[in-house]
């Protein structure tokens, strides 16, 4: 038989569905189960027998349900020593055989434990990005496999209701994913596909490499580009900024990250490009449009982490704004409400 676990995403599951029927060919089973999810699919619906479309009341009947049952271990170690009795993985494909290139990136692979300190201080820290220890960076763990959702989610119950209500954004997009596939391409609100988006390369590739003259998004671009990694606060703001303030359209930013982001989750990466471009599921659509300069004052009031990235700001060899804020907010509340009417 086949063993593996469920995967949400749509070429996924025609991939699945694709091997499932070869291997009924050949009286082989397939059978696959839950794993990296604590709730999946149709385990946390409305009153109505309906998926979950915002995120608050969501949460609030994924807290009702959850019990010791959906966090506790699997005894994996039980089986540990059937392991050693199968055959030596010689034959097993290499990375370049498989299509993948190496890129030049220098990767920290970050603890696959979280303190208890940190838990206790995420709510008050995990918006700087000058502080080290302000998140956990286990988004990279999450991706791969590397670390159970089951574990983090009973450390987030114990130290941390803000940290735990992360892992349930988590689930929420998944079983989004799931039920709306069309978000994976389009907006989760089809009237959105209506704005009026500008198709502008040269800004776009601006964006890309960090020279928009906006310092904190400039310095988030840059982190990514040559890390892998962005923090979460940053993402936001260099998100609002690509679909409000250059009004292009959220599916380019996030094919971007896509192949930049080394935690690069399909499920968790659309739901919040579509959260930042106002095009998903959120009780609060398109008029929040993040002012980056207000964002660096409020999150990296010293430049820490901008000047790291951003070495040139203050001087004349830094990039003019390639856009002023009032205009392009302004701009993306025309077109968005152009689109709406």
């Amino acid at each position: 038989a086949v063993y593996t676990n469920h995967d949400y995403e749509p070429s996924a599951i025609k991939r699945d569905q694709a091997i499932q029927a070869w291997l009924q060919t050949k009286g082989i089973e397939f059978k696959t189960f839950k794993d990296q999810t604590i709730f999946e699919k149709n385990e946390v619906l409305t009153d109505a027998q309906k998926p979950y479309t915002v995120y608050t009341p969501y949460k609030k009947k994924w807290l009702a349900r959850v019990s010791p049952f959906y966090v506790k271990s699997y005894p994996t170690h039980l089986y540990f020593h059937e392991l050693n009795k199968a055959k030596s993985f010689s034959e097993m494909p290499q990375m370049k055989s498989m299509g993948f290139k190496e890129n030049g990136l220098i990767v920290q692979i970050p603890a696959t434990e979280v303190s208890k300190k940190l838990l206790m201080n995420y709510a008050s820290t995990r918006d700087f990005p000058a502080l080290n220890q302000g998140t956990s960076k286990l988004g990279l763990h999450l991706r791969f496999g590397t670390i159970s959702i089951r574990e983090l989610a009973r450390e987030g119950q114990k130290h941390s209701d803000v940290w735990l209500s992360e892992l349930i954004w988590r689930d929420f997009f998944m079983q989004v994913l799931w039920h709306f596939p069309h978000v994976e391409k389009e907006s989760f609100r089809p009237q959105y596909e209506k704005v009026e988006w500008r198709d502008d390369k040269k800004d776009f590739q601006k964006w890309c490499d960090g020279e928009t003259g906006y310092p904190l998004v400039d310095a988030g671009m840059r982190e990514l580009n040559a890390t892998g990694h962005m923090h979460n606060r940053v993402r936001m703001v260099v998100a609002s900024f690509l679909t409000k303030h250059l009004l292009i359209h959220w599916y380019q930013g996030e094919r971007y990250f896509a192949k930049k982001l080394l935690d690069y989750d399909l499920s968790a990466n659309n739901g919040n490009w579509q959260w930042a471009a106002g095009t998903g599921c959120d009780a609060a659509p398109y008029f929040r449009v993040f002012n980056p300069e207000a964002q660096l004052e409020k999150f990296d009031p010293k430049g820490d982490y901008t000047k790291k990235w951003v070495p040139e700001w203050g001087t004349t060899q830094y990039a003019k704004p390639m856009v002023e804020h009032v205009f392009g907010r302004n701009r993306a509340l025309a077109a968005f409400k152009k689109a709406l009417t």
